[in-house]
């Protein structure tokens, strides 16, 4: 990751998405999951972890095609995410892989350097 405040970040999102996942509420997992995916796309094992724990919500709601979707995506993380990630992608299936999509505002000033 580029700087400590966006690893500690990436850290305390992914500690929250599985705090929540324990406790069964998977859409606020996946809420944090996303940003965990934002702040940790640009290193290959944090953006394959983010990618891995969306395919287990997905898998935990039966919902096949969030599934799929992470398959795909912990494919193309492993290859690609050292070449070329689109900054603020939320990672979930529900959109696409290749979009750029605006920073939420609290990350912004953490992320400042990859803008």
């Amino acid at each position: 990751m580029k700087n400590l405040g966006q690893k500690k970040a990436f850290s305390e999102e992914m500690k929250l998405a599985l705090a929540c996942m324990s406790q069964g509420e998977l859409d606020q997992s996946f809420f944090h999951l996303e940003r965990a995916h934002i702040l940790g796309q640009t290193t290959v094992i944090s953006h394959i972890r983010s990618h891995w724990w969306m395919l287990r919500v997905g898998w935990t709601r039966h919902d096949m095609a969030e599934v799929r979707g992470q398959i795909l995506r912990i494919i193309f993380a492993l290859l690609f995410s050292r070449l070329w990630v689109p900054l603020g992608n939320t990672g979930g299936a529900n959109v696409n892989p290749l979009k750029r999509m605006s920073l939420p505002e609290d990350l912004k000033h953490i992320m400042k350097r990859l803008r």
